[in-house]
């Protein structure tokens, strides 16, 4: 389930922090549960959990905020009152007006210790996922672009995280295997070995991917720096429904603090 938020400041030149992600993420929580504390409860500190694994995954990501704005310092100065993003939930089709009604003129702040910004969500836009309708198990062959940055990597043996650029040779088999832990809790890891045993993926414009540092949870103890990529194209080539996770849930890590997110640009 794929909606487009649209959003008005309540004042003119709103500042925002540049790392608005994780201030965002926690306004999503936050009006999720003021309508269903137990779904909230979930998504924030339950997920989806991996077979035999503490590892969780809560399949909900959203976009890049879309609006113009200048830089100052750590600062973006909205050069309208208007901005828009996608959100996207892996959920039954029969929640998706649930999920749309929940969003309907709330109110989102996005704030960190030096600036505060707020919002009114205006109108609420139910995305469709395909051009042309598609069955789960239609093989389906298309092109994604990221719309937030997309985070992967390796852990070293000193435990820290190596993060992967597009153009490295190591990004599809990594992208893939965080791509298929996700399918693997929703559809059985039986089910995840078939389907993406054949699996074609192949990044494009590689050369033309750049790199952003965003900063989780700013001027805290808890502060962690994640680097992550845009710019390039994704062709890929899997069923319907292994693609309908990634647009539902985002590629690769770090999903529900707006990583990952993609749009279809091309279909076969």
């Amino acid at each position: 389930m794929r909606l487009k938020l649209h959003l008005s400041a309540d004042v003119n030149n709103a500042v925002l922090p540049l790392n608005y992600q994780y201030p965002l993420s926690a306004a999503i929580y936050k009006i999720i549960g003021k309508a269903d504390e137990d779904y909230a409860f979930f998504l924030h500190k339950q997920g989806y959990q991996k077979t035999d694994s503490r590892k969780t995954f809560k399949l909900f990501t959203f976009s890049d905020l879309n609006t113009p704005f200048n830089i100052k310092g750590d600062r973006m100065i909205m050069q309208t009152r208007h901005a828009q993003f996608t959100i996207c939930f892996h959920v039954p089709e029969a929640a998706t007006n649930f999920i749309k009604g929940l969003f309907q003129y709330q109110h989102i702040e996005l704030a960190d210790k030096k600036s505060k910004a707020m919002f009114t969500v205006q109108q609420v836009e139910i995305l469709p996922l395909w051009h042309v309708p598609a069955l789960s198990g239609q093989i389906k062959e298309v092109v994604f672009k990221p719309i937030s940055p997309m985070v992967t990597g390796t852990i070293d043996e000193k435990g820290h995280y190596c993060f992967i650029a597009p153009n490295e040779a190591s990004f599809i088999p990594t992208l893939l295997h965080h791509w298929k832990e996700k399918y693997a809790v929703v559809y059985g890891k039986d089910e995840a070995d078939h389907d993406f045993a054949a699996i074609e993926l192949t990044v494009l414009n590689a050369d033309k991917a750049k790199s952003r540092l965003i900063t989780i949870k700013a001027d805290t103890p808890q502060q962690t720096r994640i680097r992550g990529f845009v710019g390039f194209l994704l062709k890929v080539k899997a069923k319907v429904k292994v693609l309908e996770l990634a647009l539902d849930a985002g590629i690769a890590v770090y999903g529900s603090l707006g990583m990952g997110s993609v749009e279809v640009v091309g279909e076969g």
